[in-house]
């Protein structure tokens, strides 16, 4: 905290904190700012995120959450898991002043010019301008609460403090009695109440009297705290959460209703994962990570959200793509690290190794618990694989890499070789690299990349069936090429036997004759 901002209620009287600048409720304190930020950002050449860290909501999600900061509302986020609700509303203290004086001590944070509590009032009447002021930064001023159903009206409203009562010698009716809880805490701040359907009915129904006039009350004494407070609340929509709902003159309260969504996009799913994943480990090994691997990733939380197996109620969180994408990147590092590799390139290989990181996060239908979570992710995969495959190789003919499988030709992929075993092997496909020019691959291609774009293009003919793929990650014709020979050579044996049936019955004739 800066040493030049005021220590005392004397120096903060002749500093610019004036009375008629701290008389600003916390509402048009977030008005007044967002304001500012709009008119400078209607002037930048660039103009800088209102909420730095949210992204795909530009048009969508950010200018609803704006009118309800300029109407002055309290306001609550609805959306599924994973949709960067609390974050937003996390967000919302960039927009309060960079520091804000209290008095020092005060549990309410008092405003120097208007104290509310007893014993800011009190400490003023004694010290007058030698009253000491503690400032607040937005953080600060920032209070939060998980809604469970145990929560009690004393951890959001407060309670008398018997203890407090006795060493004070006071009566319990006094003021000085109460133990505040997180909501006059939270005073000239914001109140952030995280899945409030959660929240028992007579507890949301303890925050009728702050929402609508402005005051709390506690334990039923004659104290009542006009507090300065904005409230803002997040939830899943009605219809997913089971385990309670908000009760109505609680939502008639809320100001604004707003709605998150998913990604609308790759590219934006893309931007939020690279934001938000820790791909950049650090060290002497390298990472880097394929455009195709990211396009991939993003696809399979694309691809479960609109597959019948996974309970669309319940949501697929982004959440998915980013843990995916993390368990990618280590089991790169693990093979790079193994085989002692400078780089380390994760591959469509490395997807499969981290179902750990999907299936916690998929809820299934019925028909997905029947067939099992790891079958109906691996089909996830496979399916994400074959949309972002044809984006790249829509037009490529693979019928040479084909017929090699087709005569024979196996070729295994797995962690126990090093990048450049697997070039060479590879190398035995005829036509595979040159195949690979729609992913910038060329004979200059480091083997890390190669290999990884070489997996990319046998997984896509592997998802699309031209080729089969075992567990074990060795690649080999197309099933139904092996049923063909399958058949054919059955048939061939079939036909040499019947050849033979009929010379020994054309040499038995003989030797009667």
């Amino acid at each position: 905290m800066a040493t030049s901002l005021p220590s005392t209620l004397g120096a903060l009287r002749a500093s610019e904190y004036t009375p008629a600048r701290l008389a600003r409720s916390v509402k048009d304190e977030l008005r007044d700012n967002l304001i500012a930020r709009l008119r400078a950002r209607a002037g930048a050449e660039s103009a800088v995120p209102l909420f730095p860290g949210i992204v795909g909501y530009e048009d969508t999600v950010v200018p609803q959450i704006v009118n309800a900061v300029l109407s002055k509302h309290n306001f609550i986020l609805l959306g599924l898991r994973g949709q960067a609700k609390s974050r937003i509303l996390r967000s919302l203290t960039t927009l309060l002043d960079a520091q804000s004086p209290y008095v020092a001590g005060s549990e309410l944070r008092d405003n120097p010019y208007a104290p509310l509590s007893k014993f800011s009032k009190d400490l003023i009447a004694k010290m007058g301008d030698e009253t000491p002021i503690a400032w607040m930064t937005p953080n600060d001023r920032y209070v939060e609460k998980l809604a469970t159903p145990d929560v009690t009206v004393a951890d959001l409203v407060g309670d008398i403090d018997p203890i407090k009562a006795a060493r004070s010698n006071q009566d319990l009716g006094s003021e000085l009695t109460m133990h505040y809880g997180l909501l006059p805490r939270a005073n000239r701040g914001i109140f952030c109440i995280n899945e409030v359907p959660d929240l028992a009915g007579k507890i949301q129904v303890a925050l009728f009297n702050i929402m609508q006039e402005g005051d709390v009350q506690i334990k039923g004494y004659p104290v009542r705290l006009a507090l300065d407070v904005a409230i803002v609340f997040s939830a899943n929509p009605e219809d997913y959460t089971a385990r309670g709902k908000i009760v109505t003159p609680l939502k008639d309260r809320i100001g604004s209703e707003i709605r998150t969504h998913y990604p609308d996009s790759i590219n934006e799913g893309i931007a939020i994962t690279q934001q938000e994943a820790w791909t950049k480990r650090g060290g002497e090994l390298k990472v880097e990570i394929p455009t195709y691997i990211r396009q991939v990733v993003e696809q399979i939380a694309f691809s479960a959200r609109e597959d019948k197996k996974v309970d669309k109620r319940s949501g697929v969180s982004q959440r998915l793509p980013i843990s995916t994408m993390e368990l990618v990147v280590s089991n790169a590092e693990r093979r790079a690290l193994i085989h002692g590799e400078s780089v380390a390139v994760p591959r469509i290989g490395d997807i499969y190794a981290a179902l750990p990181g999907i299936s916690g996060k998929i809820e299934l239908e019925y028909e997905g618990e029947m067939r099992g979570a790891d079958v109906v992710i691996r089909e996830i995969i496979r399916g994400a694989v074959a949309t972002i495959f044809d984006e790249y190789f829509t037009g490529t003919n693979t019928q040479q890499i084909e017929q090699w499988f087709n005569l024979g030709g196996t070729v295994a992929l797995t962690d126990e070789f090093s990048s450049v075993t697997s070039q060479d092997e590879l190398k035995q496909i005829q036509g595979l690299f040159e195949k690979l020019s729609p992913l910038q691959i060329n004979s200059k291609s480091k083997p890390e990349i190669a290999v990884s774009a070489a997996e990319f293009l046998l997984e896509g003919m592997y998802a699309h069936k031209r080729i089969s793929r075992s567990e074990e990650r060795t690649f080999t014709a197309a099933e139904k090429k092996q049923r063909n020979n399958d058949a054919a050579n059955y048939a061939e044996k079939m036909r040499e036997r019947e050849i033979e049936r009929d010379d020994y019955k054309n040499r038995t004739r003989r030797g009667f004759n």
